[in-house]
């Protein structure tokens, strides 16, 4: 006898909206999730201006995600905000489970140092410390014995390509190489997150197929990266792009199929006959 429950309307949407309704339950919990985000500047004491205007985003672990938008779109102030570099002027950023707005400015404090990795545009090194001292850095607030912190910057700079530079000074030290040691230093307390805020801005374009390398990798590897850029080619090589104009997202899509940095190194190479590596100034 021939089951007519399978010829009543609707029998295989209930079906798909339960297996996605499950999918969802599934998910692990965010790293960033931000709800109805504001932030507005006064001005002069009497001029408001809007930065960002009710941003709502979920970003889940191992996502690489570049957010985008040109000068004044209100991706650096959101930056700003997801780092607790700033704080909201309405709306809730939960990071890693935690309320941002709830916590005490030393356990906000704690949290940027645990959770959070920065990488700048401007590298932000110390001019007069060599490589291991400014990886090493962060690592002095988390209470670490010198031996302990120098034997895990040595490991992070080998992770980079660096082991064989940890005694040399930004000066003595390429600009990609300067990165690299900024990017090190981001992941020496194995944070949850890697905030990148233009991270190639001030690098020749073969350099930033180097640095975009090696965040791609990191990625592989698990972390959750999420990059602020205005440039589109650069957002290529992230998996998710998130489109910012007049402090609004406007567009919030995956990218399809990421430019590899590794296949485009490689094809440098191979067309210099050589292997492309940088020279130290």
């Amino acid at each position: 006898m021939e089951d007519k429950d399978e010829d009543k309307p609707g029998r295989n949407d209930m079906t798909l909206a339960a297996i996605m309704e499950q999918a969802e339950d599934d998910r692990p919990e965010p790293v960033i999730s931000v709800h109805n985000l504001t932030k507005t500047y006064i001005l002069g004491g009497k001029t408001s201006v809007p930065a960002l205007r009710g941003i709502s985003l979920d970003v889940y672990p191992g996502e690489f995600v570049a957010i985008m938008g040109p000068s004044g779109s209100g991706k650096s102030t959101f930056m700003n905000l997801l780092g607790c570099l700033d704080r909201p002027t309405s709306g809730e950023y939960w990071l890693a489970g935690n309320l941002v707005s709830s916590l005490s400015s030393d356990r906000l404090a704690s949290i940027r140092n645990q959770l959070i990795g920065f990488v700048f545009q401007g590298f932000n090194l110390l001019g007069r410390a060599t490589a291991l001292r400014n990886v090493s850095l962060p690592m002095v607030y988390a209470g670490l014995s010198r031996r302990e912190r120098d034997i895990r910057a040595s490991k992070v700079l080998d992770l980079v390509g660096l082991g064989g530079r940890i005694n040399h000074k930004p000066s003595e030290l390429s600009g990609g190489q300067q990165q690299r040691v900024a990017i090190a230093r981001a992941l020496i307390n194995g944070p949850a997150l890697l905030l990148a805020d233009e991270p190639t801005g001030n690098l020749d374009s073969h350099t930033s197929i180097e640095i975009m390398g090696i965040l791609q990798a990191l990625n592989e590897q698990g972390l959750t990266i999420v990059l602020v850029t205005h440039d589109a080619n650069v957002a290529q090589y992230a998996k998710r792009q998130v489109a910012f104009l007049d402090g609004e997202i406007v567009r919030d899509e995956p990218v399809s199929s990421p430019r590899s940095a590794a296949e485009e190194w490689e094809k440098l190479n191979s067309e210099h006959g050589v292997v492309v590596e940088e020279e130290t100034p």
